[in-house]
């Protein structure tokens, strides 16, 4: 049990890594939404208001390790660490290179290689749909956000966030 413990605080930091994109040591309220949706959990957008309200014992504004791993770790399960560790396989399918993004021609090639290749027109409409921050790559955060976009989409699910 405490060796559990140990490995869901790993998993869990290694999440809370990915997810704080400036890197600050800190989650913002859009940082913790991406990270609960990766994690798929679907939380409306007051109820990640209140979550972070009742997260942040500092009361920064902002989520810190500690304070997430307080309050998720006795709640989450092993199939929730199984899904993460799924897509992040799935990711690194596309990511050739191994460098953290996947880029248009890796996505193009993996697609090819599915035997489900894109055209121009195709390769760039699911780059734009993914690429939230505009670089031109999607990282696991964008990736993982798809992903439970699409996953919801095909149950006819919507999320109010």
């Amino acid at each position: 049990m405490v060796a559990m413990h140990v490995e869901q605080l790993n998993q869990l930091k290694d999440i809370f890594t990915r997810f704080d994109m400036d890197s600050d040591g800190s989650l913002t309220i859009l940082e913790l939404a991406a990270l609960l949706r990766s994690l798929g959990l679907k939380p409306t957008g007051d109820q990640i208001h209140v979550l972070l309200a009742n997260m942040d014992s500092n009361g920064n504004g902002a989520v810190e390790f500690e304070e997430l791993a307080n309050a998720i770790v006795p709640h989450m399960n092993e199939q929730v660490l199984v899904n993460q560790e799924q897509l992040m396989e799935v990711f690194h399918l596309f990511d050739r290179d191994g460098n953290g993004y996947i880029t248009p021609a890796e996505l193009a090639g993996c697609m090819a290689k599915m035997g489900q290749p894109l055209s121009y027109r195709e390769l760039t409409e699911m780059i734009r749909e993914a690429d939230a921050d505009g670089d031109g790559v999607i990282s696991f955060n964008e990736f993982s956000t798809v992903m439970a976009r699409s996953a919801l989409d095909f149950l006819g699910v919507r999320l109010s966030l």
